[in-house]
């Protein structure tokens, strides 16, 4: 399956099914829920969830109401854009989205809530001249290795384009 918007795409391998969004504008939102900063703006950065199993049409922006669904083999991933001030700045330093993982670096207290045995990792970085954070979940962290090379085989497929309109640094 072939996933694509707002200068991501990825080729998602069997099994895995994805998705790209952009938050409505905080005016839009249900009474009594919140929005990120970027979200007041109609050019809000865009996210894009990967996962191992079925995405939920309402979840947060780190796999909140998503994750909670994870089965022990399950991973989740999620890709999110930062604004455009950002990139390059000393949080977002590092070059590139990471395609290889280091299993030892998951741990419980990297998740948003800890859930049963899950593991999570988070690492911000520019790429195209665009701030991301990558967000991993996976459903067991007893066994890091053989589901992060699973997370492994979908990062290798994922492109990040300049953004429209702006070129990349130099």
């Amino acid at each position: 399956m072939q996933l694509r918007g707002h200068g991501l795409r990825a080729q998602l391998p069997r099994g895995w099914e994805g998705r790209i969004r952009r938050e409505a504008a905080a005016d839009e939102l249900p009474e009594g829920q919140f929005a990120a900063a970027a979200a007041a703006s109609d050019e809000s950065p865009p996210v894009m969830h990967l996962a191992t199993f079925a995405l939920p049409g309402e979840r947060g922006d780190f796999g909140s109401g998503a994750v909670d669904l994870m089965a022990d083999d399950d991973a989740f991933v999620a890709l999110l854009e930062y604004g455009p001030e950002e990139a390059g700045t000393p949080l977002f330093a590092a070059q590139g989205l990471p395609r290889r993982l280091d299993p030892r670096a998951f741990s419980n207290r990297s998740l948003q809530r800890a859930m049963r045995k899950q593991a999570g990792w988070q690492h911000f970085f520019t790429e195209a001249g665009r701030a991301f954070c990558l967000y991993v979940v996976l459903g067991d962290g007893g066994d890091a290795n053989r589901q992060v090379r699973r997370v492994e085989e979908v990062l290798a497929q994922v492109t990040i384009e300049p953004a429209a309109g702006g070129e990349e640094p130099r």
